[in-house]
C-alpha cells in the first residue's frame, strides 16, 4: 500500500517508519527543512511542501492518508476533498471532544451538547474526513520515552490536581501508529483508542517516583493545572482493539514508562 503521511510530527514520524518497515511505500509532510533533515534515513521520502499541494498531486487509486496534524478550521475540508477516492483515510483525533465528561468513556458514548472552540475545530475536521470515506481515532494523551508525565515528574514540573484520584488514560505513540495503519482496513468508523490501564494520577505518579527515585510532587488546587489534568475518565478502546485486530505492544504505562535507560 501506498501510505502518505501529512503532519509526520510525534505520532505521524511513527506511522511512517512503520509502514516503511513492512515494506510500504511512504511519503511524509513537515513543515519544516530542519524537521526533514532529521528524518532523513528513516526509510521513507520527506516533504516540505504544503499538505494542499502534496494532495492535489496524489494519484489516490490504493493510497491510505493519514492526517496527523491539528486541526486549524480550514485544511482540513479542503484536504477531505482531495483526497476523495483515496482507498483509506485515518485521522488522529482526541478524546478531549468529550470535553469535562467523567467516567467510562468507549464507542457508544454521546458528545457533549456544547463544544467549545476547540472542541469544534476537531470535530469538523472529523466530520470532513468521515464525509469521504474516513477512519478517525480520538486518542486520550499520547506518550513515548521522549514525551510524557514520567518526564514531567521526574523534572519537578508537575503538580498533582487535588487529591490526585482523577483517572487518566493514555496511549503509546507507537501503538497509535499501528492503529493508524491497521485502520486502513474500515471506512467511516470512528473509535477512542486507549492503552489496557487507566488508573488515578496519584498511582501513575506514586509509581514513576518509586521507579525513578524522585520525590512526589506537590498537590495544588485543580484550579492551577491544566484542564486535560483535571479530567476523571476511563477510556476504552477494546473495540478498537478487536475491531482493527492489533495487539498493543505497549499496553500499560508500567511497561511505557519503565526506567530502561537515562531519560533525555
Amino acid at each position: 500500500m501506498r501510505r502518505v503521511i501529512f503532519g509526520a510530527g510525534y505520532v505521524g514520524a511513527r506511522a511512517a517508519a512503520l509502514a516503511a518497515a513492512r515494506g510500504d511505500e511512504v511519503l511524509a509532510t513537515v513543515r519544516s527543512a530542519a524537521r526533514a533533515a532529521g528524518l532523513e534515513g528513516r526509510g521513507f521520502t520527506v516533504t516540505t511542501a504544503p499538505v494542499l499541494e502534496v494532495a492535489a498531486g496524489l494519484e489516490r487509486a490504493g493510497l491510505h492518508a493519514i492526517i496527523c496534524f491539528p486541526p486549524d478550521g480550514q485544511t482540513d475540508a479542503q484536504l477531505a476533498r482531495l483526497l476523495t477516492g483515496a482507498a483509506a483515510i485515518s485521522y488522529v483525533s482526541s478524546t478531549g471532544v468529550y470535553g469535562e465528561l467523567s467516567g467510562v468513556v468507549d464507542d457508544t458514548t454521546a458528545l457533549p451538547e456544547v463544544a467549545t472552540a476547540s472542541q469544534a475545530r476537531i470535530l469538523a475536521a472529523e466530520a470532513a474526513y468521515r464525509a469521504v470515506g474516513g477512519t478517525v481515532l480520538r486518542a486520550p494523551g499520547i506518550y513515548g520515552p521522549d514525551r510524557g508525565l514520567h518526564l514531567r515528574v521526574v523534572s519537578g514540573a508537575h503538580r498533582l490536581p487535588g487529591d490526585g484520584s482523577g483517572v487518566m488514560s493514555r496511549i503509546h505513540a507507537d501503538d497509535l501508529a499501528a492503529l493508524l495503519l491497521a485502520s486502513a482496513q474500515v471506512r467511516g468508523e470512528t473509535f477512542v483508542v486507549a492503552d489496557l490501564e487507566p488508573a488515578p494520577q496519584r498511582e501513575v505518579v506514586e509509581w514513576i517516583c518509586a521507579e525513578y527515585g524522585c520525590p512526589l510532587p506537590p498537590s495544588v488546587p485543580e484550579s492551577e493545572v491544566h484542564e486535560t489534568l483535571r479530567r476523571n475518565r476511563r477510556v476504552d478502546g477494546s473495540r478498537a482493539l478487536a475491531r482493527l485486530g492489533v495487539i498493543l505492544q505497549v499496553p500499560t504505562f508500567r511497561l511505557g514508562m519503565k526506567k530502561t535507560r537515562p531519560l533525555p
